[in-house]
């Protein structure tokens, strides 16, 4: 990778810390960029990803494609030589699971009334 063609790049997570930054070639896959989030994800935070799938990475508004490189990806705006560009990242908050879930209705020992019309 030529130094004057990476792209220099920061995290923000969602508690306004940052990952980074640091210098990517731009033919990396936006899936690579998050398999580097993970892996520095900082310690004893209360919400951590598991997975590439628990992130999204965001850039000037538009939520990154996984396959996309980073070239197809970033807007091209007035780059000023030197200045780092900030990606937004969001996690996807854990998925509850329905199988344990209790739904009330189904509970036999619920204390309703049952009415009668007549």
């Amino acid at each position: 990778m030529a130094e004057e063609d990476a792209v220099e790049l920061k995290f923000r997570l969602f508690d306004g810390t940052d990952i980074g930054p640091s210098k990517y070639d731009p033919s990396s896959t936006v899936g690579s960029l998050k398999e580097g989030i993970l892996s520095r994800w900082p310690a004893g935070k209360e919400i951590a990803p598991r997975t590439i799938n628990d992130l999204k990475l965001i850039n000037a508004g538009r939520v990154l494609e996984n396959n996309q490189t980073l070239a197809e990806s970033i807007v091209p705006v007035v780059e000023i030589p030197g200045s780092v560009i900030t990606m937004h990242v969001v996690v996807k908050p854990p998925s509850v699971d329905k199988s344990n879930e209790k739904h009330p209705s189904k509970d036999k020992n619920t204390n309703g009334c049952a009415c009668t019309i007549l």
